[in-house]
């Protein structure tokens, strides 16, 4: 079979030219993302215009960052509709995802013995939990998910029922002015007056799904 070939008669590089379009669909991606963020939310017609875009261009779609875009929005308008949460964490997404990101891994301001030492197994059966934070594993409502799988229950706030305060390992800087730091002050409160709650990382978590 006789090769391809451009308009000055030279054989065209298939492996390159596929290269180059998937850079370029990836750029044009992320300067989407950019123009979405850009007044500090992603709204439902954002949260669609992006996921078609991706649909529509499907190098962009196979690969990261446009795989985790498409999968997390997909997800969240399976419902068809995007409540104020699932916009805040595609918000966080993105910014990630562009660089342009306002959260960091859990910061050093944060101590890490706000985890028990050691951390303890976890059992999920008729056991409660209690998430706070961002997962890096995927969105909040997934990971509450996979504990109800495994028999476990989850709420909102940390009440004096709760077994388990997971923590997410995305946190925002400012983190101790959020309900995310409220929830670990909350639970070293409980653990305080002697109830048995363990404060637990996501990693940790994780390990035992």
């Amino acid at each position: 079979m006789s090769p391809l070939l451009d308009q000055d008669g030279q054989p065209i590089n298939r492996t390159f030219n596929a290269k180059r379009i998937k850079d370029r669909n990836i750029n044009e991606l992320l300067g989407l993302c950019r123009g979405v963020i850009a007044d500090g939310k992603v709204d439902q017609t954002e949260a669609e215009y992006l996921l078609n875009w991706l649909q529509n261009n499907s190098e962009a779609m196979a690969v990261w960052p446009g795989k985790i875009i498409a999968e997390r929005i997909a997800y969240y308008l399976a419902d068809g509709h995007l409540d104020r949460e699932e916009s805040e964490d595609l918000l966080d997404l993105v910014c990630d995802v562009t660089g342009d990101n306002h959260y960091t891994l859990i910061p050093a301001n944060m101590s890490m013995s706000c985890f028990d030492d050691p951390q303890p197994v976890i059992a999920f059966e008729n056991k409660s939990f209690c998430l706070t934070g961002k997962f890096a594993m995927g969105p909040r409502k997934a990971c509450e998910l996979e504990v109800i799988d495994l028999g476990g229950n989850t709420s909102k706030n940390v009440t004096k029922t709760t077994d388990y305060l997971v923590v997410g390992s995305i946190g925002s800087r400012d983190w101790i002015h959020t309900s995310f730091g409220r929830k670990i002050e909350r639970a070293k409160e409980l653990k305080d007056d002697g109830l048995p709650i363990s404060i637990v990382s996501e990693d940790h978590w994780a390990s035992f799904l």
